[in-house]
């Protein structure tokens, strides 16, 4: 597919104002529908504060003609996903399907957005799982603070509200308040659909017409919102709560996104925070302040807001604060450099480009650019990104991002940080005007150098390529140096191959990407993902920070530090902290029961030297494997990488085995911690089968018929009795050992009842196993999402890359439905029958205190 957004795109308007654009993409096998409703935040009344968000719940909650989790159900069952989410300035609806279940999905959807029943007990269930998701987001530090900073920065503009509604006015909601709003937003003048894919434009249209010509209703005028008057002062709030890192959030009123200086302050984020290099991540998170740190300018439709956010220890807090005073001060004053410049273009443009990369991405792109103005706004905002000069950026950050009109909020732990006050803020940002050959598996090509494999594979569609180099862990790690590896990986990309940090950050960029480093229990390794004309500068730099990384002591400590900190903020997430409890509880914090990125105690005894030591055990023989896909010929691209990369060191000898795996121990194991929160989180394991296990297959069609929408505990726990918001399974797997997953965040006054349900659920399934139904839509799902995921290189990367460290055939990509299709339900039952012992069970449990903490 082109990189132009809107080519090949039909637009067309029904009768009734229905808003219809498709864009054929014969390269695609996926095919997504994208229900845009401008019915949004901003549309809402005071007194019906969040219902967009709970009519786009109700959305799935049935018709006259499907029932509450049928849209669920007929989707995956036609190997598709669908989710929804609520913006400031519309609802969007979508599905992703194989292309040949268009007409099925259409079906669905025209369904769901004309005829919902909005039934009053389906609502009133559903009330209470939107409670608990607000109880979650008021749980999210980060998301505190960034809706308070619109409180703090608004008056009266309908920004200023908490946007998910206030629990106390959601849980009086009635039938009539939810079905009157959906009678007056949801018509078709209001609406997009937007189909991209490979589908062809008449036999789509025609489908279109089908499910929409029909429909009536009339769009009547929306009382708007207040109007914000002009204000320049200095705002603060200082929030506290049962943190252990501080949450900054700075913000500026500026445009809306048809202002002329709207692509300007666009840039400025860019020159700001787009990659490594920019000037908050070198101000601030190189320099070990802060552990992240990101600027974004936002325009939903008549307002706009620019915001600078970071975390940190809550000592550092005037630090940061300082420092983005003075960077920007350096902004407005002197404005970016030709290379910031260069660097913030490439990154944007990359950006545009990887939403173009899949089919939702992109049908969503043009519904937005369709409500915004027009399909050629987006393009025009993209030739205006290009065109844009220094002294356009140090205008417009000194005329709207002025330290006499910012608002700033900080999230502190209870005890611990300084409020802020408009003096500090004042004094921050006062002015400072201080100046080989080739073997073909399928459509992937495969060279073995030395001690090096290369793989390679082309993706049309896009200018983007994304490589990686990776290697399988040679070494265990122990509870003594657990996080060692994590540590490494990241003090890699802060130096190698005679770059120091910021070039290294610098040399990324300027390709298109910055470099991102993983690792596992499992493997490690780098990647990036840049423009195509730029494969070989990138895979030298991946080489560099493979075999040649600095270690220098100062980067190794930083990171250290912040590692250290990442190790005790785990505690705050109360969707990883549990799975991390009933893990270790499983594996008796040995081998797969420590955390990859170490622990508090483990992290603050590594040194410079430890790091050294692990770096020359893990590449000491042994081989890597480089994957690259992208917009190339994968022969020629093969042929260049093996050129380019022919000493690199290796051996074929095998790798060590990563550890011996630990079984779960027998018997009842608990971890529970409690909490100041308003939810309790409820992790499970169970022994389930590892990465090479024939029984890994059934393994995920459990999962997928327990699990997600439509999903039996998903049914049961929160459609039936709305215990929680998020009801979660899955098959985790590793190369050594894997589990059965379980999760559950609920109400601690409902911790009880919610986990002898879960329990109840999985006895039945160890007893009964699956359905024949639940199995032909699991593996119905499981197979259509082996198409559908593979929408951007990264992706098809990824599964190479999987495929190939745990030895697995790559004509397993070829036919990836095979091994799903093989699936019985004995082989089901028989699993589940030794997996879903409750003697065998780990968990994990973050207790919170309730609604009165």
């Amino acid at each position: 597919m082109s990189d132009r957004l809107v080519d090949g795109v039909h637009r067309e308007v029904l009768r009734n104002g229905l808003t219809v654009l498709i864009q054929p993409d014969p390269e695609s096998e996926a095919v997504a529908i994208v229900t845009h409703v401008r019915a949004g935040f901003f549309d809402e009344p005071d007194d019906l504060a969040g219902v967009s968000h709970v009519l786009e719940h109700m959305f799935f909650k049935g018709t006259p003609r499907f029932g509450p989790g049928e849209l669920a159900r007929r989707t995956k069952a036609a190997g598709g996903w669908l989710n929804a989410g609520t913006g400031y300035d519309h609802t969007s609806y979508y599905a992703v399907l194989p292309a040949g279940a268009l007409a099925t999905g259409l079906e669905l959807q025209a369904d769901a957005l004309r005829h919902a029943t909005i039934d009053a007990e389906e609502l009133r269930r559903e009330l209470q799982v939107i409670i608990e998701e607000a109880k979650r987001k008021r749980d999210s530090p980060s998301a505190v603070a960034h809706e308070t900073m619109h409180a703090v920065l608004f008056d009266h503009h309908r920004i200023r509200r908490w946007r998910i509604g206030d629990e106390a006015r959601l849980a009086e909601f009635t039938r009539e308040d939810v079905a009157g709003y959906y009678r007056s937003r949801y018509v078709p003048a209001r609406t997009i659909v937007s189909i991209v894919g490979g589908v062809a434009i008449e036999a789509a249209m025609a489908l279109v017409r089908a499910r929409f010509e029909d429909w009536a209703g009339h769009s009547e005028p929306i009382p708007p919102g207040p109007e914000e008057p002009e204000h320049h002062e200095v705002r603060v709030r200082t929030l506290r709560g049962d943190v252990t890192q501080a949450d900054l959030v700075l913000g500026w009123r500026t445009v809306p996104p048809l202002h002329e200086d709207a692509p300007v302050l666009d840039v400025a984020a860019a020159v700001l925070s787009a990659g490594r290099s920019a000037w908050l991540p070198q101000a601030l998170r190189e320099t070990g302040i802060v552990l992240s740190v990101n600027a974004n300018h936002f325009a939903p439709t008549e307002v706009g807001v620019f915001s600078i956010s970071a975390d940190m220890n809550p000592a550092r807090l005037p630090d940061a604060l300082g420092l983005v005073g003075r960077t920007l001060d350096r902004l407005a004053t002197h404005g970016p450099s030709p290379d910031d410049l260069a660097r913030a273009r490439t990154l944007i443009r990359a950006r545009l480009a990887r939403r173009l990369e899949s089919a939702e991405a992109r049908a969503s792109l043009l519904a937005e650019a369709e409500a915004q103005r027009d399909l050629a706004w987006i393009e025009e905002w993209a030739e205006r990104i290009q065109a844009i000069t220094g002294a356009e950026v140090r205008d417009a950050v000194g005329r709207w991002l002025r330290g006499d009109a910012v608002a700033a909020v900080a999230y502190l732990p209870e005890t611990s940080g300084a409020d802020l006050t408009p003096d500090t803020v004042r004094e921050a940002f006062q002015v400072r005007r201080e100046p080989r050959p080739v073997r073909r598996v399928g459509g992937t090509r495969v060279i073995a150098l030395a001690g090096l494999d290369v793989l390679t594979r082309a993706r049309k569609g896009s200018p983007l390529v994304t490589l990686g180099i990776y290697r399988r862990r040679r070494h265990a790690e122990d509870a003594t140096r657990a996080g060692v590896g994590m540590l490494g990986i990241r003090s890699a990309v802060r130096g190698a191959g005679g770059l120091d940090a910021f070039a290294l950050a610098q040399a990324f960029d300027r390709l298109g990407g910055p470099v991102t480093a993983s690792i596992s229990a499992d493997h490690f390794g780098f990647g990036a993902t840049v423009l195509v004309e730029h494969l070989l500068p990138a895979a030298d730099l991946l080489r560099r920070v493979m075999w040649q990384p600095q270690f220098a002591e100062e980067r190794v400590g930083v990171e250290r530090e912040t590692l250290v900190r990442e190790a005790a903020q785990v505690a705050d997430d109360m969707f990883r902290y549990p799975f991390q409890l009933a893990l270790g509880a499983a594996f008796r914090d040995e081998g797969y029961g420590l955390p990859t990125g170490g622990t508090v105690e483990s992290v603050g005894r590594l040194s410079p030297e430890l790091v050294r030591e692990w770096h020359a055990r893990e590449l000491a023989g042994g081989r890597s494997v480089i994957v690259a896909v992208g917009d190339f010929d994968p022969d020629a691209a093969a042929s260049a990488l093996a050129e380019a990369l022919a000493d690199v060191p290796g051996s074929d000898d095998p790798a060590l085995p990563a550890r011996l795996p630990v079984a779960p121990r027998q018997g009842d194991a608990l971890r529970l911690v409690q909490r100041n929160r308003a939810q309790s989180a409820i992790a499970m394991a169970f022994p389930g089968p590892a990465r090479t296990s024939a029984d890994r297959f059934a393994a995920e069609v459990w999962a997928t018929a327990a699990g997600g929408l439509g999903g039996r505990l998903f049914d049961a726990l929160r459609d039936q009795r709305s215990l929680a918001y998020t009801v979660m399974a899955s098959a985790w797997q590793r190369r050594d050992a894997g589990a059965l997953l379980t999760y559950i965040a609920t109400s601690p006054e409902r911790e009880d009842e919610a986990r002898e349900q879960m329990l109840v659920e999985l006895e039945r399934f160890r007893r009964e196993g699956i359905t024949p139904d639940e199995l032909q839509r699991a593996t119905g799902y499981l197979v259509g999402h082996a198409a559908v995921s593979r929408q951007t290189g990264a992706a098809v990367a990824g599964e190479l890359v999987d495929l190939w460290l745990v030895n697995d055939p790559l004509e397993h990509y070829e036919q990836p439905e095979h091994p799903y299709q093989a699936v019985t339900l004995e082989a089901v039952q028989a699993l589940l029958a030794a997996s879903l012992d409750p003697g065998k069970r780990a968990e994990g449990v973050v207790r919170g205190r309730g609604s009165e903490k």
